[in-house]
């Protein structure tokens, strides 16, 4: 495979970057594909033989997700919505792997039509109400059953979900219920999943995870002289979480070992129970930067404050989780020193929405920004655009995606009008009982 483990923001192309700013405007974001597939190849040589899953919550774009499917990924889905771009996208059933919490109604319904037309699809479950509603619907397809393993993992509390009342079936219940699902389904695998963003410092907690998983597969199978009746299981899921390195100086994940831990913690599992995971962030996350344009500069008693067009409704990570995103100032200001030559400067950068939260670092050393500059918010791929929203009547950035050097834009710019498309739609005359004429 080619390419470094980890790409900073540092080795994109500046004058790249510039181009397509000065092209298609700012806030922009920009998705190399390429990259994308070179994290995908990745992940299958470290887990070469199991099932990889992309998780689609990290990026949903259609670009992004065509090229994850041609590079050989499933994908694991957390809503109907999900699974309906990867349907777009060309995933066929067998290789949808639907994962939702507490499913609403109408996404219960979409997908039971889904697995008719597609009956390879697989429907993870984590609740017994989820099953019972699955079955008042006339489901009996695949399923597996989420587990809440106890252990809990990710780069902040927000994100630890393996230890969440939230999700899965608590472990001790856990095998009752799949034995008991399988009187109405076709239980075809067990899942679980620690967490999200998980660094090499958690890696002990990961390994327990996926060991608990181990030991409740092989009491499936295998169930030891008891009366139980053995499950024919297709796999185990023990998630992913595998954390990328936002800080510059924070090395990146050792991919192998995390492999040989988890193939280890796991071992051995029955034979024909293959090993199943679900990374997302690792695939998308440094595939990803954010470009926004300085408009103000302001030098307060407390800090510097550099203002851009760019916030929390374009990247809502920092205010949510106060997460770092690396930053670097690509210049272009009219009349100033290249980055290079300017002195590195504590700044905060702050966006345009009405809310103290909306910064994108505080106290933050830069090459000292100036008005027009553009700067480079990296490791941006994953859970950018996703999160991004349209508060403060925002409209949302354009994105543009790199393939082979090419750039397209796949998602427009929204506009003004965008913002009350949905209300002037809803604006149908109602006649005297309240009814459409």
């Amino acid at each position: 495979m080619s390419g470094p483990s980890i790409r900073r923001v540092s080795d994109w192309n500046a004058d790249g970057l510039a181009a397509l700013a000065a092209e298609h405007d700012t806030p922009l974001y920009v998705q190399d594909l390429d990259r994308v597939r070179e994290n995908c190849e990745r992940l299958r040589g470290a887990f070469p033989d199991a099932d990889v899953r992309y998780a689609v919550k990290a990026h949903t774009g259609q670009a992004v997700l065509r090229a994850v499917r041609e590079a050989g990924l499933d994908a694991e889905c957390a809503s109907a919505g999900e699974l309906d771009r990867a349907l777009a996208a060309g995933f066929g059933g067998d290789r949808l792997h639907y994962t939702a919490v507490n499913p609403p109604a109408r996404d219960l319904d979409y997908v039971g039509g889904v697995a008719e037309a597609e009956p390879a699809l697989t429907v993870t479950v984590g609740a017994v109400d989820t099953f019972d509603r699955l079955a008042e619907r006339g489901y009996d397809g695949r399923v597996c059953v989420r587990v809440n393993p106890g252990v809990g993992a990710g780069h902040h509390e927000k994100v630890r979900t393996g230890g969440a009342a939230k999700f899965g079936i608590p472990s001790d219940r856990a095998a009752a219920v799949a034995r008991e699902a399988t009187e109405r389904f076709d239980v075809v695998g067990i899942h679980a999943h620690a967490g999200s963003g998980i660094d090499p410092e958690q890696l002990d907690s990961h390994r327990e995870m996926v060991a608990r998983m181990g030991d409740l597969v092989r009491e499936l199978t295998d169930p030891d002289g008891d009366d139980a009746v053995p499950l024919d299981l297709e796999y185990v899921d023990v998630g992913g979480g595998f954390g990328v390195p936002y800080e510059e100086d924070e090395p990146p994940l050792d991919l192998s070992a995390v492999a040989a831990a988890t193939r280890e913690a796991v071992a051995p599992l029955p034979a024909g129970v293959d090993l199943a995971i679900e990374p997302g962030r690792y695939v998308v996350a440094d595939a990803g930067v954010l470009l926004t344009r300085v408009n103000t500069v302001k030098q307060t008693p407390e800090e510097r404050v550099v203002g851009v067009d760019a916030g929390m409704t374009d990247l809502l990570r920092p205010a949510m989780y106060d997460a770092y995103h690396p930053i670097l100032n690509l210049g272009g200001a009219a009349d100033a020193l290249s980055p290079d030559e300017r002195q590195a400067t504590p700044v905060t950068v702050a966006g345009p929405i009405c809310e103290t939260g909306d910064t994108l670092c505080r106290n933050r050393a830069l090459a000292d920004p100036a008005r027009g500059d553009l700067l480079a918010v990296g490791i941006a791929g994953a859970y950018g655009y996703e999160m991004a929203s349209q508060y403060n009547s925002r409209p949302r950035p354009a994105e543009v995606a790199l393939d082979d050097g090419t750039a397209t834009v796949v998602r427009r710019r929204e506009t003004l009008a965008d913002l009350t498309t949905v209300e002037r739609e809803a604006e149908t005359p109602a006649g005297p009982t309240g009814g459409d004429r």
